[in-house]
């Protein structure tokens, strides 16, 4: 008699269950065609698309699985419509035809829940574990704090998941990067970040999905989470994610599109079964120490030029190879640094928290705890902007935006303000900012001789007070 050979099932990650789940077909291109749960869409990618959608011929495929906001051109100030900047208008009008054509949800500014798409989707529930999730717009890896696999796609990609509600994509290798043991006080994600990046190279990460693991990462709150996995795009990897756990499941409970009932229950047995299994297998595993990571900031123009806060500003003659120094050269010429100097001490102009990397009600408590009672230094202009309606709500209710205005901070509306150039919140010639945002990039915060130098919410907090970069821990005593 021959018996059945019952054998387990193979170890897999989370990565590889919720690809797996969503692939529908593979193309000859060698792609994976995906279904996608949650098609995020915005003024500046997706009215485009619209067109393309238009001429022919086409659809919203699935409209109730597709939902709208305006961010990147918002003006910040209170301005009323039709906005100054007719461009803006004009892209802001189109996306709001094509939502009330298709059908589509758009949170609107008049509505209170418009935001950064990025802080909204997961605050209103619409970012789940084991999900698929796209939005055009590079720092889409955010969604992954909550274990969903979420992609940045360009405005022909829009118009495809518009189309079909699916996005062909190459199969990806993964790397598990573990943030073992607990960070020191003063440390936050942004410096997790800040220090992964800085180590792999913002090229390391091409080809990966990353998955963010150890003591280190499972501590962090779930905002916190996201500023993680929100650069995972400035590493170079396609996602970043992180398993979800209880903190996960206590932050979607009782949101807006969150499920409810039975529908709840069947969706914690979902999301606790596509966690990363024990054994599961990694293209790459990267170990880092979490008391290694000190307060960290850019010097550079991009997010891997970086150094801790006790740090110097590099030289040319430590490149390891010429394209290094090429890269140095370039970077130290347009940031006007001194090499060799010490990075604390470089002065500020203009200081700000917000952008999706750091524009959450956590960000704007940790800093506030801080700031109360102290001011922003002479010649310093300061900016606080909520990530969304909701977080700004939040802040006012608990008296935070007085703090920030007694500091002399400027307390704005919620949108992406001086993240990048495409409202009217901006660099002026060569001024140095401070920022909590994504990036550093050369011209980034509308001027093309403006530099950005990028770190968490409480060092610009401390930057802003002492009036040039500076380490938090000793501005405010944090130990």
């Amino acid at each position: 008699m021959v018996l059945p050979v019952h054998t387990a099932p193979m170890a897999k990650s989370l990565f590889e269950k919720v690809w797996d789940r969503h692939e529908v077909g593979k193309l000859s291109s060698g792609q994976s065609q995906l279904l996608i749960g949650t098609h995020l869409i915005h003024e500046v990618t997706s009215p485009q698309a619209f067109g393309m959608l238009k001429d022919l011929g086409l659809t919203v495929a699935r409209p109730d699985r597709t939902f709208a906001t305006a961010d990147h051109i918002i003006p910040t100030d209170g301005s009323t419509r039709p906005y100054e900047d007719a461009l803006a208008e004009e892209m802001l009008a189109a996306l709001e035809r094509a939502c009330r054509e298709h059908g589509i949800k758009f949170f609107g500014p008049e509505e209170g829940l418009q935001g950064i798409v990025h802080v909204i989707g997961p605050e209103l529930g619409l970012t789940q574990p084991g999900m698929t999730v796209a939005c055009g717009d590079s720092h889409t890896s955010t969604h992954g704090a909550f274990g969903a696999i979420a992609f940045g796609i360009g405005t022909t990609q829009v118009r495809d998941v518009l189309a079909t509600q699916t996005l062909a994509l190459a199969p990806l290798k993964l790397r598990r990067i573990r943030i073992n043991g607990r960070l020191s006080a003063g440390v936050y994600a942004k410096d997790i970040i800040l220090d992964v990046i800085r180590r792999l190279g913002v090229n390391g990460g091409t080809g990966y999905a990353y998955e963010y693991a150890g003591e280190a990462i499972e501590a962090l709150s779930m905002e916190e989470r996201m500023t993680v996995c929100n650069m995972s795009i400035e590493g170079g990897a396609r996602a970043g994610y992180v398993n979800p756990d209880q903190k996960t499941f206590d932050y979607l409970q009782g949101r807006r599109y969150a499920p409810s009932g039975e529908a709840w229950e069947r969706a914690l047995d979902y999301w606790r079964s596509i966690v990363s299994d024990p054994g599961a297998s990694y293209d790459d595993e990267v170990e880092i120490a979490a008391a290694e990571i000190e307060p960290t900031v850019t010097w550079g123009i991009n997010p891997g030029q970086a150094v801790a806060i006790g740090g110097n500003i590099p030289r040319e003659e430590e490149a390891r190879d010429d394209n290094e120094r090429a890269a140095l050269a370039e970077a130290l010429d347009y940031m006007k640094l001194e090499p060799g100097a010490p990075v604390k001490g470089v002065k500020v102009d203009v200081c700000f928290i917000g952008s999706c990397t750091n524009g959450r009600i956590e960000d704007f408590r940790e800093a506030a705890a801080y700031l109360k009672g102290r001011k922003v230094a002479s010649g310093v202009r300061a900016l606080a902007v909520p990530g969304s309606q909701q977080v700004a709500r939040a802040a006012i209710d608990e008296g935070l935006d007085e703090v920030f205005k007694e500091a002399g901070f400027e307390w704005r509306e919620a949108g992406c303000s001086m993240c990048l150039a495409m409202n009217p919140d901006k660099l002026v010639g060569a001024e140095l900012c401070a920022s909590s945002s994504n990036r550093n990039f050369k011209g980034r915060q509308g001027s093309s001789t403006g530099r950005t130098v990028l770190m968490s919410p409480v060092m610009v907090a401390a930057a802003a007070v002492e009036g040039a970069i500076a380490d938090a821990r000793e501005t405010f005593g944090i130990s």
